[in-house]
């Protein structure tokens, strides 16, 4: 990479860094049931929803029991389960329209990453009427308040109840593009166990592996603070002792427990030291090819991290010791490829590939350059790529 302009995502960085103590983050609320949902809506004075959804948990039945909740307190209910795994410009404006035409007053997230991802979406087209998706993408481009927006996390990854994140694939160029927003944080949100128990393993285990690239990404970047190291290292710990459990062992109730509150935690965490280049390759596949987000990391983070090498060994190693993976006797160099190690055995364990096989050798070329407009400046990571470097990580995650 250019020098200058090496130079230039340090200091973009660095600037962004000093001002996060000023930037008006914000937490949502945690309700511990679904059925305290009504009651915040009867308060609001709140009769009509949009719940957005998909459907694979409407045909589980784990929507039942919201409706049934919202129906005891004579609220109306209107569905959209059309969400797709990388959700879509078009899943967008259908589901805007639904909201529209039915005059709701607020919109409820039932779902993994994906459906809340369009809900906060759907709600900056609300708010935004005359303002495109695509106008809406990168920094602080919707800047208004949104509807009131619960979100209900049926996996444990994606962290999405706590972010400033939508991501949305553009329907026609199949491209992904990352809106980051301070009114897109939730403005409630329901942790609650019992609604990941009827989780697939492969789903248990890549959302598991999302939320602790988050951790590990957020941990290892230069905007870090006091703060999200110390959710970073947390949810770390919560992961490497609780993830496999809840694959093995699917109806564990603590583990289970564990993994929700870890995904909560890297979610605060990258959402103020931001993520890295594991992202930006994960984002172009699943624009390119539909590849789970969840999958993508998994895949891509051992790969990432023995790529950044010795820049990392100090702080990955800090995150091995406190998950019980290293102890102080051992350097940070043998602590931190202990880590990784843990991470391959670990996707090994849970059946996650060590390859995507949609990879095709003639597209790598444009995934690179989509990736580095993503992660260049924007992302605070420990070592900065190029061209060179970018396509050597899809070479290594494609099949042979």
């Amino acid at each position: 990479m250019n020098v200058f302009y090496k130079s230039y995502c340090r200091v973009y960085q660095f600037i962004f860094k000093c001002s996060i103590p000023v930037l008006p983050y914000r937490k949502p609320e945690i309700l511990d049931d679904q059925d305290k949902i009504g009651v915040k809506l009867n308060e609001l004075n709140i009769n009509r929803v949009l719940i957005v959804t998909d459907k694979g948990i409407v045909k589980v039945g784990l929507l039942d029991y919201l409706l049934n909740c919202l129906k005891e307190k004579s609220i109306e209910t209107y569905v959209y389960d059309g969400t797709v795994p990388n959700p879509t410009s078009d899943n967008v404006e259908e589901a805007r329209n639904l909201y529209l035409e039915n005059n709701c007053g607020a919109i409820i997230a039932l779902g993994g990453g994906s459906p809340i991802d369009l809900a906060k979406a759907v709600g900056a087209r609300i708010v935004k009427p005359n303002k495109s998706l695509y106008k809406m993408k990168g920094l602080f481009k919707v800047c208004k308040k949104l509807p009131p927006l619960f979100v209900i996390p049926t996996t444990a990854g994606t962290g999405s109840e706590t972010t400033v994140t939508s991501v949305i694939t553009d329907s026609n160029t199949h491209h992904k593009y990352l809106i980051n927003d301070f009114s897109l944080i939730p403005h409630y949100a329901v942790l609650d166990y019992k609604v990941t128990l009827g989780l697939p393993p492969h789903i248990t285990s890549t959302t598991g592996m999302d939320a602790l690239t988050h951790a590990i990404e957020a941990f290892i970047g230069n905007t870090r603070t006091n703060e999200t190291k110390k959710m970073s290292m947390e949810a770390t710990k919560l992961i490497v002792s609780s993830l496999k459990t809840c694959y093995s062992d699917p109806t564990n109730a603590e583990a289970r427990t564990n993994m929700l509150y870890a995904s909560h935690y890297a979610g605060i965490a990258f959402t103020k030291a931001y993520v890295g280049y594991v992202h930006a390759i994960a984002h172009t596949l699943g624009g390119k090819y539909g590849v789970a987000h969840g999958l993508a990391n998994s895949v891509i983070l051992p790969v990432m991290l023995e790529a950044y090498g010795e820049k990392i060994y100090k702080k990955l190693a800090v995150l091995s010791r406190y998950s019980g993976l290293a102890n102080e006797k051992d350097s940070d160099e043998i602590a931190s490829k202990n880590f990784i190690n843990w991470i391959k055995e670990a996707n090994k364990e849970m059946n996650i590939p060590s390859v995507i096989e949609q990879v095709k050798a003639e597209d790598i070329d444009e995934m690179v350059e989509t990736a580095l407009k993503e992660g260049n400046p924007l992302y605070p990571v420990p070592v900065l790529m190029g061209k060179e470097e970018f396509k050597r990580i899809y070479l290594s995650i494609m099949k042979e």
